[in-house]
């Protein structure tokens, strides 16, 4: 796949990218060096990670052989951008990051580390089981090569999109912030269970299966979410009741301005 990578930054997300690459031995475990941000994080890896990787403390004068490294995968959080400095001698040409910052545009990437093409990534953590979704926008004068590269981080743990930039921010909302919308509708669900009677851990499971269930119903074959309703929702009957609470709670309204609104604070990171 390539010789090195760097990879700024090691949490989930970032582990869930670098670890099945790895593992299908695409990449040797010599040539990932990581850097930190905490000597906890450090001492984590070293006694915990499975691969023996290069990992070193930032700041330390062992962690500036990154900037070696043709790729990297940039895996931080956006406010700690500011606390990066690009070396200022670069010795390899062409080299690329991949960064998968919320929010953080390519404009402000190219600002910030001027001897690199840049790639933005968005996402979500359904990729650490293997089930993500990743959108991919592409900086200027990107090569093939670093287009294939930079699939190969993704494409064994998640299903890829290419956008332009500006479907980013709305496909982050969507996928990234998603998942705790869907928890919370989850775990408001089984509360109603267990006014219910239901004991929580039944009503839990028994809200997830329905989700899941549902979800296959409408895919396999291939119904619209409207035409899944009208098939459940009988006149006067028990899911018209529910629908009809919904409504005068304006559940509808507030999942569709939550999206806007995890959309609208993603473009403030830029």
């Amino acid at each position: 796949m390539t010789d090195k990578i760097a990879v700024i930054g090691f949490g989930n997300i970032a582990s869930a990218i670098v670890t099945p690459l790895l593992d299908n031995k695409l990449i040797q475990p010599e040539n990932v060096f990581c850097v930190v941000n905490t000597e906890k994080s450090l001492e984590k890896i070293k006694n915990n990670y499975k691969h023996n990787i290069n990992v070193y403390k930032s700041g330390s004068k062992e962690s500036k052989i990154i900037w070696d490294c043709q790729y990297k995968l940039l895996s931080i959080k956006p406010q700690q951008l500011n606390d990066i400095s690009e070396a200022h001698h670069i010795k390899n040409k062409d080299n690329l990051i991949v960064s998968i910052l919320a929010g953080v545009s390519i404009n402000r990437l190219a600002q910030k580390f001027p001897n690199h093409k840049c790639v933005r990534v968005v996402t979500n953590i359904p990729i650490t089981i293997g089930k993500g979704l990743t959108g991919i926008s592409w900086g200027e004068e990107i090569t093939e090569d670093q287009k294939q590269f930079t699939k190969k981080l993704f494409e064994n743990t998640s299903k890829i999109y290419e956008f332009t930039e500006d479907y980013l921010d709305i496909f982050l909302a969507l996928t990234s912030s998603g998942p705790a919308i869907i928890s919370l509708i989850i775990e408001a669900l089984s509360d109603g269970g267990l006014s219910g009677g239901l004991p929580k851990i039944i009503s839990e499971e028994l809200v997830m299966e329905m989700i899941l269930g549902t979800i296959f119903l409408i895919k396999e074959n291939k119904l619209t979410t409207s035409e899944l309703k009208n098939l459940v929702t009988s006149p006067g009957g028990t899911t018209i009741s529910a629908l009809r609470v919904l409504e005068k709670k304006s559940v509808r309204s507030a999942l569709i301005e939550s999206i806007v609104s995890a959309s609208n604070r993603s473009k403030e990171f830029r």
